[in-house]
């Protein structure tokens, strides 16, 4: 079993060679003990503009494997490298009707794609359409505010994030990761992501992406049914029997929800079945954006623009005496901020960037915090509360184009868009003041981020930046509650999954959490 050798730290300019030798000298290893050796993951420490590094783990295999053990015995440096397949435990009760997976984003991509591969031929129902007809409605929404309900960025073959960064990054320690990574190359995404810190496939790599998926799903015996809600069940003795959709009864041996963070119906019609549900904390706030060339710049330093260094991106956040956080989220470097509304009357905004992240804008969200305190404690009260801000944004200017405001039009209280950042928002915006928009505590927290970021990276302190609003959708407002075997606490073949069920949050731990339903699934129930 290989080993990973951590905190291997270089110049910018470092060949591979001196990575390895750097490794080796560290842990007296011997050219003649290796078996094999290759990079494992690479990111970047700039905390001192100075004395900017790579900092890089390195995979070995060692002839000797009792020297393995020794060496992770004796430095906390060096570990075992954990299996990143997938090995199932199949049983062989039977189950009548078809495993139905609900949504195909990550969760239920990768939730159908393991279930396919091990026999299970499962129904995956998505409300929106494929991927190319699906791209061609969000083109033309973006171009003439003409909005498909059901055919959007939240909405289709390959969920919210195959219009976004594609970022793989996850707090989640799970070996499950390295294997969706492998799988992504597999189907088509750069190589390099899997030795990237901050890896990201780009929105232009994941459609293709999404689509092979879908593909190989159908070759092994599934089905992907696009532009088919579901829209109900019936249930006997505590187990679904069957679902109901627009075009059809489907019987039913278990019920995957990967339904995602912006599925209201959904939400609503389970609570009205009595399906137990439960308010979750989320975020509120606006796009940010700022010359990429300044993100550059607060990073780097003098560094700015060396060839060497990647597009500058950052992760920031500040807590007040209450508690309540404010924190930047989901940032595209060279992106765009995206018109990202799934329902007729509301706006929402999101980012996006291709891969080779080339655009002259950076964005990110800068959020707020609000929990069930903030908006009420019943299940659906949080995503009533975003679904209430979204409807404020449209009536502030009459339309689809967002408001948005200066930084130094913010902070004064006095809005205005003259700005030498232009935005990239292409509906058009709109100058308004976000306390028409949202609640006090979230412009004051939001006014509190702007102040401390601006102390850790001058680009915040530019009144000339950006902020276009309202970004809603940072992650699910609902928790479909599940038990540790990862069934709802009302229906025993029920399995919510995924960042519309509360259990993740980006395409990474959206697509491990499929597996992880996947894989109790293969565990309770024959393929035939």
């Amino acid at each position: 079993m290989p080993i990973i050798i951590n905190q291997i730290k270089t110049t910018l300019d470092a060949k591979i060679d001196d990575i390895f030798s750097n490794a080796l000298k560290l842990t007296h290893i011997a050219n003649d003990d290796i078996d094999s050796i290759e990079i494992h993951k690479t990111s970047l420490d700039a905390r001192r503009q100075d004395n900017i590094q790579f900092v890089h783990s390195v995979f070995i295999t060692l002839k000797d494997k009792e020297k393995e053990k020794m060496l992770c015995k004796k430095s906390n440096q060096i570990s075992y490298v954990q299996s990143s397949g997938v090995n199932p435990i199949i049983s062989n009760v039977k189950k009548e009707g078809r495993v139905v997976i609900a949504g195909f984003g990550p969760a239920g991509m990768f939730c159908g794609l393991i279930l396919a591969e091990n026999g299970y031929a499962p129904i995956i129902l998505e409300k929106g359409c494929d991927v190319d007809k699906r791209t061609a409605d969000v083109d033309r929404f973006w171009q003439s505010g003409r909005l498909s309900s059901r055919s959007n960025v939240q909405f289709g073959e390959g969920g919210a994030g195959t219009f976004s960064d594609g970022k793989l990054t996850t707090r989640i320690k799970d070996p499950v990761c390295r294997y969706i990574s492998e799988r992504f190359v597999q189907f088509g995404a750069p190589q390099e992501i899997l030795t990237k810190a901050k890896a990201h496939i780009g929105t232009d790599n994941l459609r293709k992406i999404v689509k092979k998926i879908r593909e190989r799903i159908i070759a092994l015996g599934g089905e992907v049914r696009f532009e088919n809600e579901l829209l109900d069940f019936a249930y006997q003795n505590g187990e679904i029997v069957s679902v109901r959709t627009e075009n059809d009864v489907i019987p039913c041996s278990a019920l995957i929800l990967a339904i995602g963070h912006s599925s209201r119906s959904t939400f609503e019609m389970l609570a009205d079945k009595g399906v137990f549900l439960e308010a979750k904390p989320f975020s509120v706030g606006a796009r940010i954006e700022h010359l990429q060339s300044d993100v550059d710049e607060s990073l780097y330093g003098k560094n700015a623009g060396n060839p060497l260094l990647p597009k500058g991106e950052y992760q920031l956040s500040f807590r007040d005496k209450s508690s309540r956080g404010v924190y930047t989220f989901c940032m595209c470097p060279g992106g765009v901020v995206v018109p990202a509304a799934s329902e007729d009357g509301g706006i929402v905004t999101n980012g996006m960037s291709y891969y080779a992240r080339d655009g002259k804008n950076a964005n990110s969200a800068l959020v707020v915090a609000v929990t069930p305190s903030d908006f009420g404690k019943s299940a659906l009260d949080g995503m009533n509360f975003a679904r209430t801000i979204e409807q404020n944004a449209f009536k502030a200017t009459g339309g689809y184009a967002a408001p948005a405001t200066t930084v130094k039009g913010f902070l004064s209280g006095k809005p205005d868009i003259s700005s030498t950042i232009t935005p990239t928002y292409s509906l058009g915006v709109k100058a308004v003041d976000f306390t028409h928009i949202f609640p006090a505590f979230v412009t004051d927290m939001m006014a509190t981020g702007l102040q401390v970021f601006s102390r850790k990276m001058s680009c915040f302190g530019d009144g000339n930046a950006m902020l276009t609003a309202p970004e809603t959708r940072t992650s699910s407002p609902v928790r479909i509650t599940r038990n540790d075997s990862l069934q709802s606490l009302t229906l025993s073949n029920l399995y919510p999954c995924g960042e519309g069920a509360g259990y993740a949050g980006g395409i990474m731990s959206a697509a491990a959490d499929g597996i992880r339903v996947a894989l109790k699934i293969m565990s309770t129930q024959s393929p035939e």
